[in-house]
């Protein structure tokens, strides 16, 4: 007897919800992806370093399957147009608008202090990709902050060590005067024990002519000139030295001045020139291996220090949310899981000291050419070996 047409519709609708049920069971959460915001900067002529670190992060992404602990990952760029308050603007719109997991970018130490407490105070974690000013590493020092790169005083100090070895006796500075150009010259001031015969701290960053103290530089007769341009500033720089003629009379020494992005343009006048670093292409580790062989083969190009910093901190990333298996509601276990830095890092050995920096190696390097006749940079000596910064016994936490 066939069944009334009542009771079909009802056995109809409970198939229906019994074949539903499984769906309804599953998690949302687990479709929910992993959401990274990075705040850095992608025009105005300092682009270039962004694009790289944008670059960089996608890259770190394909190697991950765009995912982690299995669940999709996006990361969300906004460009801080080389401006404080513009960076801050995008940092609160990250956080409060797309509701982020993770902030990360920041190249500029003073782009970065203007967002630090919007981020950190709302109990986002941020991995800063370059910037590491001395007060965060110090007695600004929170638990949400981690740093992906190193604190700014550390490869100057470093340098000061190779010009004592060279028995460089009296030195020129010049460095850009904002946050990170400071930190750089009292890192330099803190180790080397020869004289400083003449400093310049010029405008940031609006001054790109520095005849007037390269002219300061060839009466003073130094025996050695640092100097810390980051970007187009060090275009400007190695161009106008040459141009100079001081280039044949003073050994020059730099920090964060010569770059991939640069050694196309620069190359020749930066040839055989000497710097301190914490990375470089040629270091000889299982994942450098993999990112600077990826990084090449994707854009044609060699990576930048800044490129690096940055596939490590989607790798640290990744390795805290991995730890938790993606359930991020737990802050204290997912700042354990960062802490632990869990990863293989482009450096090699990594973990973090109290502050959250990293402890690590620092490296005399060179620019040279490769096999092909590129420029690149190459690793001549180790100059510290698991180095701490100087203001880790600032930080409280």
């Amino acid at each position: 007897m066939p069944m009334p047409p009542l009771i079909r519709t009802k056995a109809l609708i409970n198939s229906a919800i019994f074949l539903l049920l499984p769906l309804l069971a599953l998690p949302s959460v687990a479709q929910e992806p992993i959401k990274i915001g990075m705040v850095t900067t992608l025009s105005t002529s300092a682009g270039a370093i962004g694009q790289g670190m944008r670059d960089a992060a996608e890259l770190a992404l394909i190697h991950l399957d765009r995912k982690m602990a299995g669940k999709p990952v996006e990361i969300l760029y906004e460009d801080d147009g080389f401006k404080p308050q513009l960076g801050k603007q995008k940092t609160d719109k990250l956080i409060h608008k797309e509701q982020v997991d993770f902030m990360t970018g920041y190249i500029w130490s003073h782009v970065l202090l203007a967002s630090y407490r919007s981020v950190v105070n709302s109990d986002t974690f941020l991995i800063s990709a370059n910037a590491g000013p001395s007060q965060i590493a110090g007695k600004l020092c929170h638990p949400n902050f981690f740093s992906a790169s190193w604190q700014n005083d550390q490869v100057p100090m470093a340098l000061g060590e190779v010009l004592n070895q060279r028995g460089v006796q009296s030195l020129y500075i010049m460095a850009p005067n904002y946050a990170a150009g400071k930190n750089m010259v009292t890192g330099l001031e803190s180790t080397f024990k020869g004289k400083i015969i003449g400093k310049d701290m010029t405008k940031f960053p609006g001054q790109l002519d520095f005849s007037a103290e390269l002219a300061k530089v060839r009466a003073a007769k130094p025996e050695a000139l640092f100097i810390f341009y980051p970007g187009k500033h060090g275009v400007q720089f190695f161009n106008q030295f040459v141009q100079s003629g001081l280039n044949k009379d003073i050994p020059l020494y730099s920090a964060f001045t010569v770059d991939s992005y640069l050694l196309d343009r620069i190359g020749h006048q930066a040839n055989e020139s000497l710097m301190t670093v914490f990375w470089s292409p040629d270091l000889d580790t299982p994942a450098n291996l993999k990112f600077v062989s990826g990084f090449k083969q994707r854009y044609q190009r060699y990576p930048s220090h800044y490129d690096a910093q940055t596939y490590d901190a989607i790798m640290l990333i990744n390795s805290a949310v991995k730890a938790v298996d993606g359930d991020l509601s737990n802050k204290q276990k997912v700042r354990q899981a960062l802490e632990a830095a869990n990863f293989d890092s482009v450096r090699g050995d990594f973990s973090f000291g109290n502050n959250h920096f990293p402890i690590q190696n620092f490296y005399l390097a060179k620019v040279a050419k490769d096999s092909a006749g590129k420029f690149t940079k190459k690793i001549v000596s180790t100059v510290y070996e698991n180095h701490q910064d100087s203001y880790a016994s600032l930080c409280k936490m």
